[in-house]
């Protein structure tokens, strides 16, 4: 089945599902002890109301049969603790630490308030004469692993692509690496998800996912000069609909899962 946050953004990427499901785990585990504490404080509030001739007891905690009900609480909630951050360590060595063989390469450059994207051309390398610059834009293959370069031109921006669940910071005066893997062929948004300043809520761009003949195609206008921008077409369409808007009829879609929950 879909993850919670799947219901929101679209998992595009390769990684995605497992740093899904962390976020589960982590919503699970503080769910139930925030319904748990809310319980036990609505139980205590109407045990322990006023009442006519009844007077007010003062506990201090001392003994030992009242300690437990600190201790154990306590206990438990270092071993769910426990288990949160050895979810965390696999995400982060899975995602973070470990660089898959590559496929292609790409170099992000971020600047007050815009993308400039560096593609490599037909020989997979970057900084040689084939490769292809856009702004704004970026075209990757679907299914193949993606080596990246982030690079700042001024302050610390941050390369984020919601549905690649991909966030990293970019310095000044510094080359970043990463990788991901698109597995879904679309259209997604690329936000900037650090303070840079005046411009920084409207510093966007779109990453476009494409299949082997349309990134051929793409990358042939491109060069031909007769590409139409997806970020433009993106930007100039609708609004991308809230969750609350969309159709109930849809099955998938979040109002149906969350009809279901009542």
């Amino acid at each position: 089945g879909r993850n919670m946050i799947e219901y929101f953004v679209e998992n595009a990427s390769s990684y995605g599902g497992e740093i899904d499901w962390l976020f589960d785990l982590i919503t699970y585990m503080v769910g139930f002890w925030f319904l748990l504490t809310f319980g036990a404080m609505v139980y205590l509030l109407l045990k322990f109301r006023y009442r006519e001739g009844v007077p007010a007891k003062y506990i201090t905690g001392e003994r030992h049969n009242e300690k437990r009900w600190i201790h154990w609480p306590h206990n438990i909630i270092i071993v769910f603790d426990v288990v949160l951050i050895a979810g965390a360590i696999w995400v982060w060595v899975l995602v973070k630490q470990t660089m898959p063989p590559k496929d292609d390469a790409i170099r992000v450059i971020a600047q007050q308030w815009s993308w400039s994207f560096i593609h490599s051309g037909p020989d997979g390398k970057l900084d040689t004469e084939d490769d292809i610059k856009t702004v704004n834009d970026l075209h990757v293959e679907v299914n193949k692993v993606y080596h990246f370069e982030l690079q700042s031109r001024d302050v610390i921006h941050n390369f984020a692509v919601p549905a690649f669940r991909l966030r990293q910071d970019m310095i000044p005066g510094r080359s970043i690496a990463g990788w991901f893997e698109p597995t879904l062929p679309g259209t997604y948004d690329i936000q900037c998800a650090e303070m840079c300043g005046h411009g920084h809520g409207i510093m966007s761009a779109a990453v476009t996912v494409h299949t082997p003949e349309s990134y051929q195609q793409t990358m042939a206008a491109i060069r031909d000069g007769t590409y139409e921008s997806d970020y433009l077409r993106r930007l100039n369409g609708p609004p991308t609909p809230i969750p609350g808007t969309v159709k109930a009829s849809d099955p998938d879609s979040y109002a149906t899962l969350l009809a279901k929950s009542f």
